[in-house]
């Protein structure tokens, strides 16, 4: 019930009522929820505040308005864990998607150097850079640099298609035992529009990640770009994950 007296506005307490009617289910997701005129009238409001509080929903990303059919519940984006030594690439599988990484360039070993960022500028690490597409879809462009002694001879390795997470495991023994993250929104620049297939400065969500080794203090540092049209990207707090 909507009280009039309470110090919440109604159209907030109607826009509460229909997120919890989105939340248990009795508004499913890609159902068509009741008309501004069938919620005036089940509430007793006038239609100005229908419509402020289903416009609140659409901006939460709850509803969607259809022009000419009416207003949906959304249907809700697939999440995707960015924690993880295997990129997203791992996540993306665990949900079952068709998911494609190709290598851009072979991995080889070089001097890092310009990057005051990343762990190993002025060292030498193995670098390499790699794309993940997910049922056709372009949506993840990383740029990874491998601890130089760690991952000694990881350039004669086949590396296509295959998950980073296993290789560091099965052939040099390795678990991460801890890491971070940095996120900021960067435009994409030529290469990355043309990789991801998106406009030149279209906002992609930029990823900084080291990963801590017992034997070293950073054995992986990767850069990431990710669109986010398609996929919501999401860390789990309270722990690594790993996959």
């Amino acid at each position: 019930m909507l009280n009039p007296n309470a110090p919440i506005p109604l159209y907030r307490q109607l826009a509460d009522l229909l997120s919890a009617c989105i939340r248990s289910g009795e508004y499913a997701p890609g159902s068509r929820i009741p008309s501004e005129h069938q919620l005036a009238a089940a509430h007793g409001l006038g239609r100005p505040t229908i419509r402020q509080a289903v416009d609140l929903l659409i901006r939460k990303g709850l509803l969607t308005r259809r022009r000419g059919s009416g207003t949906y519940v959304q249907e809700p984006q697939q999440e995707v864990d960015l924690f993880s030594l295997d990129g997203t690439s791992a996540s993306f599988r665990k949900k079952g998607l068709a998911v494609e990484t190709l290598l851009l360039a072979p991995i080889d070993l070089k001097n890092v150097a310009g990057t005051p960022e990343n762990p190993f500028n002025g060292q030498s690490a193995y670098c390499f850079s790699r794309l993940t597409r997910v049922a056709g879809t372009p949506v993840l462009l990383e740029a990874l640099y491998l601890h130089a002694a760690l991952f000694d001879g990881i350039q004669r390795l086949d590396l296509e298609g295959r998950s980073l997470s296993a290789i560091a495991e099965e052939q040099y023994y390795l678990r991460p035992s801890g890491g971070k993250q940095s996120f900021r929104i960067a435009a994409a620049d030529a290469d990355q529009a043309r990789h991801l297939q998106v406009a030149p400065h279209t906002p992609l969500l930029a990823v900084q990640r080291w990963l801590t080794f017992a034997q070293t203090p950073c054995g992986v540092f990767s850069e990431l770009w990710c669109r986010t049209d398609q996929f919501v990207f999401t860390q789990t707090i309270g722990g690594t994950v790993y996959a």
